[in-house]
């Protein structure tokens, strides 16, 4: 199976300070200095890409399944081992959902979807680390104009 090249850089620039340029070309302040927190850490980086890929599979999946979202956010938590070199060990991700009438099955089968298929990130970090989900569902009200049958 032929394999895609992706190809990023991280420039040292000064203090404790990087800049990493991927392939997009959207440069990100790293941080590595714990006490200053002026920027992201690769750490907080992973965090973010796992939570980024499943909430990109989950949203396409559910626009795909016409489910009506008003809002949704993913949080995610890691957790490090004791040892170094401190990896993560865990994560789990919790997917919030508000909306009209969207079904549970559909979020749950996407959630699972990109858990087990479609996150490249969630795949790449699995063999070292368990993940685990969750999801909650806000119902919202239908607007008045429209509850009634008015435009």
């Amino acid at each position: 199976m032929p394999e895609n090249t992706y190809k990023a850089t991280v420039r040292y620039a000064g203090d404790d300070l990087f800049i990493g340029t991927p392939p997009s070309g959207h440069a990100q302040a790293i941080d590595v200095k714990g006490d200053r927190a002026s920027a992201t850490t690769p750490l907080e980086m992973l965090l973010v890409a796992v939570a980024g890929c499943t909430a990109a599979d989950v949203a396409a999946i559910m626009e795909k399944k016409r489910q009506d979202i008003t809002y949704y956010n993913v949080e995610i938590e890691g957790w490090r081992a004791e040892d170094h070199p401190r990896k993560f060990t865990r994560f789990h991700v919790h997917h919030i959902v508000h909306g009209r009438g969207v079904s549970e099955k559909a979020l749950a089968d996407a959630i699972h979807l990109s858990d087990t298929k479609y996150c490249s990130v969630a795949a790449t970090v699995r063999p070292t680390a368990e993940i685990t989900t969750s999801y909650e569902i806000f119902e919202e009200s239908v607007p008045p104009s429209t509850a009634d049958g008015l435009s």
